[in-house]
């Protein structure tokens, strides 16, 4: 065991660190099956024989109990006494093979629609995802439905990595150490009677056989491959005018279905009621960004549109700030509704875990007629689908629907760009523009990879929606949209945009407020209760122990505290600790 977690006994040595100590511990085995004239499973009967850098290596941990319907996923069941096991894998490779080759989980995982959910904002990870950002993190392997998995390369070419070089079978039951094989010859004496097969366990020249009755099939195959030759040559010189129609025509295909729903009569009408809480922010009567009533009379924004007039030792703004929510048309007037000049909460930069945050909590002054807030719609990030936008993009409040972009899908709309924008062209960054060439679009998937807490789509909205509320399909609130990848070849475009999760945002906007004392916010946010509050406070409660911030547990002797019943249940919460779970070994 490392670090209270089961590894596997091919667990590679370079991945432990010097005097790192390790635990063993003896489990019952379980009994190994038969392979006499049965297939051979793949999972851990790949090995590979050429050392790997550790820089190449990519560490997980997964829960050794599923979730609903998928509890039990472990091949010997004694190691579910062990709250995680840990799993290693390679750069570019899938996290299906990572598993495979663990050896440690039941075929279910792999016959059944299975996925990684993480263990603390259950983001998905699907089995055919990368496992290069998936390094250090926690998952819990859930069923996501009941349908049948989605089609995949047969095995054999999802391990085509390893045909070409030495490999060794070991038995799946009872793991054993990787043995070296000099020779692919050893691969053969190892599996004597063993016939060919699909699954990846043979070399793939001893299946290679000459087809019966193939000439006349030959034939015709090369008569249609020479046409398509020819009408490749032809599109070429049409390529200018429609490069991507193909591709484009998939799109319609594969997504057209779930945008549909952001058009529903009944969804616009509610979103309809929903914009009026929406607003455009202006700083001296100038076009600034977007926002939105959260709770109380505070309005959420993102924190780069108040950067520039922002005194951050003194929390102030250095400039006057309105909010509008009545902003239409042109010709409308709206005086409306000026900002204090004490920034309640602000936020721009990464924390301490990694992830990049963007907002800042403004509090409206005089009291007024205010529209509903949208705290009470707040909900958490969906994985695919219809979304919809409001805000003001330049000028007045429009409304965008769109679609999410998974992100096994994000090289596919950068390429996209990239292909319809061969020639160098311009970037706006920061308002300076900048020739962009291929390495800006190789730049925007790093830097996408890189924020794995945001959801991504592609939008039309642009300068001024920074702080915009996005919906999922049901009118909840997800997101605030917060920014995208623009450059300019003719015209203003964008290659992809992102958005913040808004229920990570109120998670550190409660942080701050407990450890700046505004119990008058944190008393305002408890007092506007919505559907998702409790799920929120759990993932809150393990963001404050994972992270030890004391002032949660100093508080709740504070007298100021005692004196309301709210706050006081509040802080007794995070006061309470969590029984701890016995283990037999």
């Amino acid at each position: 065991m490392k670090d209270g977690k089961a590894i596997s006994s091919h667990f590679p040595c370079c991945l432990i660190k010097n005097n790192e100590r390790l635990t063993v511990k003896y489990v019952k085995a379980v009994k190994a099956k038969a392979v006499k004239n049965a297939k051979q499973p793949v999972n851990d009967s790949v090995q590979r024989k050429r050392k790997r850098r550790s820089s190449e290596h990519v560490m997980f941990h997964l829960q050794t109990k599923g979730g609903k319907d998928v509890v039990n996923i472990m091949r010997n069941s004694t190691l579910t006494k062990i709250p995680e096991i840990t799993v290693y894998g390679y750069k570019d490779e899938k996290v299906k093979q990572a598993l495979r080759r663990d050896g440690r989980l039941l075929d279910i995982v792999f016959t059944k629609n299975c996925v990684l959910s993480h263990t603390s904002n259950e983001v998905i990870t699907e089995m055919s995802s990368l496992v290069d950002d998936l390094d250090g993190k926690s998952f819990k392997i859930i069923l996501l439905n009941r349908k049948n998995p989605p089609e995949s390369l047969p095995e054999s070419l999802e391990l085509d990595d390893l045909q070409n070089e030495p490999r060794i079978i070991v038995p799946s039951g009872d793991q054993a150490p990787p043995k070296q094989s000099t020779t692919n010859d050893s691969l053969n004496e190892n599996t004597p009677n063993q016939k060919p097969t699909l699954n990846g366990n043979m070399a793939p020249g001893s299946m290679l056989r000459e087809i019966p009755n193939s000439k006349e099939m030959k034939g015709r195959l090369l008569a249609e491959f020479q046409q398509a030759v020819k009408v490749k040559k032809t599109q070429k010189q049409t390529q200018k005018q429609t490069p991507l129609s193909r591709i484009q025509r998939l799109f319609r295909v594969d997504y057209g279905k779930n945008v549909q729903t952001c058009n529903e009569v009944k969804t616009m009408k509610k979103l309809m009621d929903l914009s009026n809480s929406v607003c455009h922010v202006r700083i001296n009567g100038r076009s600034g960004g977007s926002g939105f009533l959260l709770f109380g009379k505070f309005v959420l924004t993102n924190g780069h549109v108040i950067k520039s007039i922002y005194n951050e030792s003194e929390r102030q703004l250095t400039e006057k700030v309105t909010v509008h929510f009545s902003f239409e048309s042109l010709d409308q007037v709206d005086p409306g509704a000026a900002v204090e000049e004490e920034v309640v909460g602000y936020e721009f930069g990464c924390d301490v875990s990694g992830h990049m945050y963007d907002w800042a909590l403004l509090r409206l002054c005089a009291d007024q007629e205010l529209p509903d807030v949208l705290l009470k719609h707040v909900s958490f990030l969906p994985q695919r689908g219809g979304i919809c936008i409001i805000g003001h993009p330049e000028t007045v409040k429009k409304i965008d629907p769109c679609l999410i972009v998974p992100r096994e899908g994000l090289n596919q709309v950068v390429e996209r760009h990239q292909q319809l924008n061969p020639e160098d062209g311009f970037t706006n960054s920061e308002g300076q523009l900048q020739l962009f060439t291929n390495q800006f679009f190789d730049g925007v998937k790093e830097s996408i990879r890189q924020q794995q807490n945001t959801l991504l789509y592609e939008s039309c909205f642009y300068f001024g929606s920074s702080g915009s509320p996005v919906f999922d399909e049901h009118c909840n609130v997800v997101a605030m949209h917060s920014g995208g990848f623009v450059y300019a070849e003719k015209e203003i475009q964008s290659v992809i945009e992102y958005g913040y999760p808004l229920s990570d945002i109120t998670e550190h906007i409660v942080i701050q407020m407990v450890q700046r004392d505004r119990f008058d916010v944190l008393k305002e946010y408890l007092d506007c209760d919505h559907a998702h509050q409790q799920r929120v406070m759990s993932n809150l409660k393990k963001l404050v122990e994972g992270r030890n911030i004391i002032a949660f547990k100093n508080r709740v002797n504070d007298p100021q505290i005692c004196n309301d019943e709210g706050l006081k249940k509040f802080f007794e919460f995070f006061s309470q600790m969590d029984e701890p779970v016995p283990m037999d070994i």
